[in-house]
Parts: structure tokens; sequence; C-alpha cells
């Protein structure tokens, strides 16, 4: 059932995939742009589509006959990238320069910055390792978390300045090399996850 360790495992990994502090420059510009960001709405949209990945992503996959492992490597791939991105300070992942003239709140915020590509394929590649309900928990708190940093955007921009998000962004950033890494291995080499 609950297993605090895995919660914190997962609330740790994922909000390193998501990494709202590290998305705290691109809201703050998209709100030069827009105006307004809806946070809540925001907040729910990208959980809605986390939890409709979680329950049902397997069967999306068995649909293209794909397996987890095979969606792990893939992951843990995507994984790698985004963790390459944070500590190289460069952009893989290039956003759609269309997407900020639509609503703000949902595209880009809500999906692809914060349930995007490397959200989705880690929480699918998280249920090899951890139980649904602990993964659950741990998207519930992430959701809690990029809730109240949307709220907080601009304090946080004062508090942090850009040195303080730079060293955030490239400690979360070693941290998914390392699971990237750990899932690889254990999905190519082990045929298991973890």
């Amino acid at each position: 059932m609950f297993n605090l360790k895995e919660i914190f495992s997962v609330t740790l990994i994922l909000f390193s995939v998501i990494d709202i502090l590290g998305s705290i420059p691109i809201v703050i510009n998209l709100r030069k742009k827009v105006g307004h960001i809806q946070s809540g709405k925001a907040t729910i949209a990208a959980g809605i589509l986390m939890i409709l990945f979680l329950f049902f992503g397997e069967s999306i996959l068995k649909l293209f006959g794909i397996g987890v492992d095979d969606f792990a490597i893939a992951g843990a791939l995507i994984i790698f990238a985004i963790g390459a991105e944070m500590i190289l300070g460069i952009e893989l992942f290039k956003p759609d320069p269309e997407a900020s003239t639509t609503s703000a709140s949902i595209v880009p915020i809500a999906f692809p910055l914060i349930a995007g590509a490397g959200t989705l394929t880690t929480i699918l590649t998280l249920k090899a390792e951890y139980t649904q309900v602990n993964i659950a928990v741990g998207m519930i708190i992430n959701l809690g978390i990029v809730y109240a940093v949307l709220k907080s955007t601009n304090w946080l921009e004062r508090k942090l300045g850009k040195t303080g998000l730079d060293v955030l962004r490239r400690i979360f950033g070693i941290i998914l090399l390392s699971i990237a890494i750990k899932i690889f291995k254990g999905a190519l080499f082990t045929g298991e996850i973890g």
C-alpha cells in the first residue's frame, strides 16, 4: 500500500523531470506576453493528463505493440536528454513558438511544460518499479508544488535570483542523468527496471 520511501523517490523523480523551478523564467516570460496565467487551471489540466497516462498508458502502448521495458528504455533516453539540457544549459526540446499565442494556462504551461513527453514517459517508466498508489501520491505532491510555484513565480525570481535558479537546475540535472542510467541499465541488461 502506502510506502513513504517510494512516495519520496517518486516525488523527487517527478520533481526533477517536471523541473518547475527551472521553468520559472519561461513562466515569467509568458506572463509578460499574455498578462495572466491561471495557475489552478494549468495545474488541473496537467494533473488530468498525468492521471490518464498513469492508468491507461500501458493500454495505449499495447495498441502499438510496445512493451513497458521498451518504453522504459525510450523514457530513460528522454530523461537523459532532459538532464543533459539542465546541466549544459542547452535546448534540445524546442517549444512551439505559436503555442504561447493561445491560452497560456494550458498550452504551453500544462502541456508540454508540466505534463510533457518527459513527465508522461517517466510516469509509465515508474510503474515498472513503484506501485500505482505511491506514484499517484507523488504526482499529487508535485502538482501541489507546481501550483505553489506558478502562484509565486515573481517572488521566487526575486528570492533565488538567476544564480540560485541555475544551481538548482544543474543539481536536478545530475539527479536525472543518474536515474536515466539506472533505468537504462535495469531494462537493457537485466530485463528489470530498478
